[in-house]
């Protein structure tokens, strides 16, 4: 028969030939829509990538803005700390009240501390501040506190083993109290 009709078996075949190229091409066609998707997808993450890239590169390139504050070698420590009332016209203060604690000059990284310690405990954090050659301590009661105390404390006469200054405490801004004060490094 295919003898007779080679013709017929030719048509045959290049439709046989024919339908398989399409389904060929179909599958192609998605093959390529797969793959323009895939394309576009790392393209995305290529463009996230690289914007991370500048992120990290601009930090490392940046100068530290955060300043780390230390307190100088002369006042960084823990010191033994004398502090006499010289002068009061509140009722909680009387002159020659006198106290006796350790004073820590500490710092977080981001800002100067000084604690105030008795017996191993914690009595008072004060903020700080080193300028002029000269030691700024503030505490300030929070807004929950029965009384509203302020204590500030100036600190002037830094010499390597001793510290003087004027500690003054104002109550309910009522009423002030001044004390004297004298640290005195302790050696280890």
């Amino acid at each position: 028969m295919l003898k007779k009709h080679p013709f017929l078996f030719l048509l045959v075949l290049l439709l046989s030939v024919s339908c398989d190229d399409k389904q060929k091409q179909e599958q192609l066609t998605e093959r390529e829509t797969k793959l323009l998707e895939k394309e576009k997808l790392f393209a995305k993450k290529e463009s996230e990538y690289q914007a991370l890239l500048k992120m990290r590169d601009s930090i490392f390139n940046k100068k530290d803005s955060v300043q780390i504050l230390l307190w100088p070698q002369e006042v960084a420590g823990v010191w033994s700390g004398k502090v006499i009332c010289t002068e009061s016209n509140c009722s909680d203060y009387a002159v020659g009240d006198q106290r006796i604690d350790n004073w820590e000059f500490d710092s977080d990284s981001i800002q100067l501390s000084t604690k105030i310690i008795n017996n191993n405990n914690l009595i008072r954090t004060y903020l700080g501040k080193f300028e002029n050659n000269e030691v700024k301590l503030n505490y300030k009661t929070d807004s929950t506190a029965q009384k509203n105390v302020e204590m500030n404390i100036l600190l002037n006469e830094i010499s390597p083993n001793k510290i003087r200054g004027i500690r003054t405490v104002t109550v309910d801004n009522n009423c002030t109290a001044r004390f004297s004060v004298e640290l005195t490094r302790i050696q280890k």
